[in-house]
């Protein structure tokens, strides 16, 4: 079966080599050793001055943002089930919230942030998503921080990149609190959590005292001696670290470069085939595709071709599909995929075949990578 979801990714091989060794303690040398390296490896590929990583979903690093970096009043971005969640984090921790609530293709604009800003001087921390999975969303994150700390540098600005990072190279100038989890692009088990972050947060989070699991104060103490607070996620920061240095031999530019085309390459195939892409801004993490038969395709799909794809929450369900583009994916399996697609269609008496969406693919994906 091939997994096409947008998470959890496929784990490779070399990968499962390196969790299949036998379990070490986590507080031992050796292990602090690796975790070191890990440090390292993942400080390169954020670009931020601080790295942590929690044994937790990314939900766990969203809610650790939210009570370590907001104090007053949180401004959250809603464009999807994620951008929804930074919300529901909030009222549970009574922390004020205000919600800018989208249409799940749409993305979030600069006016409509300031709009909020000005209203709510109180306002301390901004939250919003890289990538909304939900929809295959794409927010023009960079230029709405920018407009953030132009308007008040001491506001946090929060990105969940959970499924952007490692995908493309993000900027981070204007961003306090970077997200990242390990079953997207780093293709690993779902357990661990990434946060990077601003000299800023840093400060700010050294002065607060918030919480017990997810205190990142206490966090930081232990992790920069390249231990941590608890029981770390030894088997899943091992098969990071070997994922990392895999990485960083093939080169991160052109592992972009490769996740690039791939993507606008699977959205002008599906095109192609009369398919309609989903949101306005797409994401790169992913092909997300907009069809009211979307489940008997995905259904059609396992049973016929072994294909695992991604479909659509609340308003969405079995409205759109989702085709993964994050981690280490070869050009035969997607090219598998597409094909499979085009071979359901037929099988459900929507067109009839001819390959011309595996074409398509093909020739821009090889076009793209010029």
């Amino acid at each position: 079966m091939l997994l096409f979801t947008p998470g959890p990714t496929p784990v490779p091989e070399f990968v499962r080599v390196a969790m299949s060794e036998p379990t070490i303690h986590h507080r031992t040398p050796e292990f602090e050793e690796i975790f070191a390296t890990t440090r390292t490896l993942l400080k390169e590929v954020i670009r931020l001055p601080e790295v942590l990583m929690l044994a937790s979903s990314g939900s766990g690093a969203m809610e650790a943002c939210v009570t370590s970096l907001c104090q007053t009043k949180l401004l959250s971005i809603n464009s999807g089930k994620f951008g929804e969640r930074f919300g529901k984090i909030a009222k549970a921790f009574g922390i004020p919230n205000v919600e800018i609530k989208n249409a799940w293709d749409t993305p979030a604009s600069v006016d409509s942030v300031l709009e909020s800003l000005k209203q709510n001087p109180e306002i301390d921390a901004f939250c919003i998503q890289a990538c909304e999975s939900a929809g295959g969303l794409r927010h023009s994150y960079e230029e709405i921080a920018r407009a953030v700390k132009n308007h008040n540098p001491k506001i946090m600005v929060i990105v969940d990149g959970i499924t952007a990072m490692g995908v493309e190279a993000l900027d981070v100038s204007c961003v306090d609190a970077l997200i990242g989890g390990s079953q997207k692009a780093f293709m690993l088990p779902p357990g661990l959590s990434i946060i990077g972050l601003s000299q800023q947060a840093i400060e700010k989070i050294e002065e607060r005292n918030v919480g017990f699991y997810f205190n990142l104060k206490t966090e930081l103490k232990n992790q920069v001696k390249n231990t941590t607070a608890w029981t770390a996620p030894t088997t899943i920061i091992i098969g990071l670290c070997a994922f990392l240095q895999k990485a960083k031999a093939i080169g991160w530019d052109t592992i972009y470069q490769q996740t690039k085309a791939r993507s606008l390459a699977c959205d002008k195939a599906m095109e192609s085939i009369g398919l309609k892409i989903y949101p306005t801004k797409p994401a790169l993490s992913m092909t997300c595709v907009y069809d009211e038969a979307s489940d008997l395709l995905r259904k059609t799909l396992k049973s016929k071709f072994n294909v695992n794809i991604a479909g659509g929450q609340d308003d969405l369900k079995g409205k759109i599909f989702r085709i993964n583009h994050m981690g280490l994916v070869e050009v035969n399996e997607i090219s598998w995929v597409i094909n499979a697609i085009e071979l359901s269609l037929a099988e459900l008496g929507r067109r009839n075949f001819s390959g011309s969406a595996n074409a398509v693919f093909l020739e821009n994906y090889f076009t793209y990578l010029k």
